[in-house]
Formats: structure tokens, C-alpha cells, sequence
């Protein structure tokens, strides 16, 4: 918890109403889910793909028109579970150069019980 608080001191942080107004504006940018596998396709974000935190410096380059138009001022948006492995992987990109990284700092348990946007895949 104590380097979850730290990180969050360096990265760009909102909270789920910032996240929602933006989200609504259609100005998040990407938006990646960094939880595991498993979670996303129990529901999600309805635009956001997945990339588990543990696979964030691997996977993000194919989303990023990596090598031909690789753009490090990409606007992205990362959210979780808690805000914890969202954080710890804003921190792991802006280490790569990005520059425009954002983590949202909720429970995706509450962005559920609010009764905002969730896609369900079919199983």
C-alpha cells in the first residue's frame, strides 16, 4: 500500500467523476483495463481493451502504432480493479517516455453499482 500511495504521488491521478465526465466527452484517450484476463471478461469499460499490469510494457507497443508511427504524447487512460495496478502501470509507461498517461483512481466495483456503462462479454 505504502508504494501504491507513493507511485500515486508521481503519475496523474482522477477519481471516478472525472473519469466519467471524461469518458462521456469521449476524451480518455485509449483506455486499457490492466486487470488479469479473467476479471475483464467478467465485464468492462465499454471501449476498453486489456492489457494485465504484469504485460503493460510488452503489449502496450502494438497499440501505439509501434515501430512506423509510434506516438509517446498518446493520450491513455488505465483503470483496475482499486486503483492500484493502474497506477503501478501509468508509472511503468511514463518510465517508457509516455507522456499523457492517466490513472483512475476507483473501484470498478463502484463504476458497476453506479449503473454506468459495463460490456458484458458472452460466454
Amino acid at each position: 500500500n505504502a508504494m501504491v500511495a507513493k507511485t500515486k504521488s508521481q503519475i496523474k491521478t482522477v477519481k471516478m467523476p472525472e473519469f466519467k465526465a471524461a469518458y462521456d466527452r469521449k476524451d480518455v484517450g485509449l483506455l486499457i483495463d490492466v486487470r488479469n484476463e479473467n476479471e475483464f471478461e467478467d465485464g468492462y469499460v465499454p471501449g476498453a481493451v486489456n492489457v494485465p499490469r504484469g504485460l503493460i510494457e510488452f503489449r502496450i507497443w502494438e497499440l501505439i502504432g509501434f515501430p512506423d508511427k509510434t506516438n509517446m504524447d498518446a493520450k491513455m487512460t488505465l483503470y483496475c480493479a482499486s486503483g492500484g495496478r493502474c497506477a503501478l502501470a501509468t508509472k511503468s509507461l511514463q518510465d517508457l517516455g509516455f507522456t499523457n498517461v492517466t490513472s483512475v483512481d476507483m473501484k470498478y466495483d463502484d463504476w458497476v453499482k453506479a449503473g454506468y456503462p459495463v460490456t458484458v462479454p458472452k460466454k
